[in-house]
């Protein structure tokens, strides 16, 4: 099975508009000559966006992602989100051509079938057909442990409640996708919307489902403890881990066949 976009049109609303813009002048001002192409996933870009409730997620492909800083990347986030506070919060991935041409399997995935282009040429265009399999599975998640060893840092020494709700929902949204990687082969889709991503976890993958049902519960509402939290989320991801180390193996013998 080959993998379709998640978002063949863009169709930003009037609320987003003015701030979708400015991101992309601001960007393009700030680090001029230095960015190929500007994408987003997500609400936003879908047209199903909520005002003061939606985050707006960008991937900014560069030749050099050096020539990003992330410290004046952080500077224009929080003026844009003074500016705009329909936007409850701004993310932004930087990643270069060459990783999204020469990993198909990772960025090549997150710009071609994740991300639309909002501002130049869309390398993902360039990246082949991706097919459902579990070499795919295991290489779309070759950075899961790196990223969730961060997340799970950062919520266990943020003091700042805010801050709290935030990783607990990114956390909670990461390991869901992790989750749902999992059953890739028997959806044949990547699905973004997270009632129908919880569904398919619990139709087709053997888990725990108050456990699954516990983490979309926090992606929606983050006031849980954190020590709870982290708790539920070492759990899954153990679980999660062991799948994949499962999955690795299968996919290892089959090419030594």
């Amino acid at each position: 099975m080959i993998l379709e976009k998640v978002i063949n049109k863009i169709e930003i609303q009037s609320e987003y508009k003015d701030f979708v813009d400015k991101y992309i002048y601001t960007i393009l001002t700030e680090f001029k000559g230095k960015v190929h192409s500007i994408y987003m996933c997500g609400s936003i870009p879908k047209g199903t966006a909520t005002p003061f409730k939606s985050d707006a997620d960008f991937t900014i492909v560069c030749v050099d992602p050096q020539d990003i800083d992330y410290e004046r990347l952080s500077i224009i986030k929080d003026r844009l989100l003074k500016e705009y506070p329909v936007v409850t919060k701004i993310d932004t991935i930087i990643c270069s051509m060459d990783s999204v041409l020469s990993k198909p399997n990772e960025w090549g995935f997150w710009v071609k079938i994740i991300c639309v282009c909002v501002y130049g040429q869309d390398v993902g265009q360039q990246v082949p057909p991706i097919k459902i399999s579990p070499e795919f599975i295991v290489d779309l998640n070759t950075d899961t442990k790196e990223e969730v060893d961060r997340i799970h840092h950062s919520l266990s020494n943020a003091s700042d409640h805010t801050m709290q709700m935030r990783y607990i929902k990114g956390y909670s949204k990461r390991l869901l996708r992790a989750l749902y990687s999992l059953v890739l082969e028997d959806t044949g889709v990547w699905e973004d919307d997270f009632v129908k991503m919880k569904n398919a976890i619990l139709t087709y993958y053997e888990i725990d489902s108050a456990l699954v049902d516990y983490l979309y519960t926090c992606y929606l509402d983050s006031h849980v403890d954190v020590e709870e939290f982290l708790g539920v989320a070492d759990e899954v991801y153990r679980n999660f881990e062991n799948a994949l180390h499962t999955i690795a193996l299968f996919e290892r013998y089959n090419s030594d066949k």
